[in-house]
């Protein structure tokens, strides 16, 4: 059982564009998002969009890299016994303990659950504490947190999921 999928991690990266696309949309928030930071379409055009998408990936990428840590428990075991059995490192016990229990809470619904969670718990907090030394608007911390915990919630999805 593997519990590195990289086809997920890619996935799960590329989702936050489809993610992107939908809630910057100017009928959805996008409107609000660029009020609030002063950005127009004149300035947007004048963006780098190499380096805006490129390194965006980038970052959803590392993002959707150590995600499973989170989202998938059988990581708990595997740091438990120092690396997987095929590496020598595991006792025969520990393949026998990823045969039976393997698969126990891998489902796209325990994966988004997880993912809210990192989204609330961590992406909220940092965003908001920006925020507040940064004198943004309640409107900029909603509209950002919850583009995150979105995202995070169909990152852990997929990558829990997706075996």
């Amino acid at each position: 059982m593997e519990l590195i999928n990289f086809p997920a991690i890619l996935v799960a990266a590329l989702s936050s564009f489809v993610v992107g696309f939908v809630w910057y949309n100017p009928k959805v928030f996008g409107t609000i998002w660029m009020n609030e930071t002063g950005m127009t379409e004149e300035k947007a055009k004048k963006g780098n969009m190499a380096k805006i998408f490129g390194l965006t990936f980038v970052f959803a990428f590392m993002l959707a890299f150590i995600m499973p840590v989170f989202v998938i428990h059988q990581f708990g075991a595997l740091g438990m016994v120092g690396g997987p059995s095929e590496v020598g490192k595991a006792l025969p016990s520990y393949t026998a303990f990823m045969a039976d229990y393997g698969n126990v809470f891998r489902t796209y619904q325990h994966g988004a659950l997880h993912g809210s969670m990192i989204g609330l718990f961590v992406a909220l907090p940092v965003i908001a504490t920006n925020c507040l030394f940064e004198q943004k608007t309640f409107k900029y911390a909603a509209v950002t947190s919850g583009y995150w915990i979105v995202v995070m919630t169909l990152m852990g999805a997929i990558i829990c999921g997706w075996k």
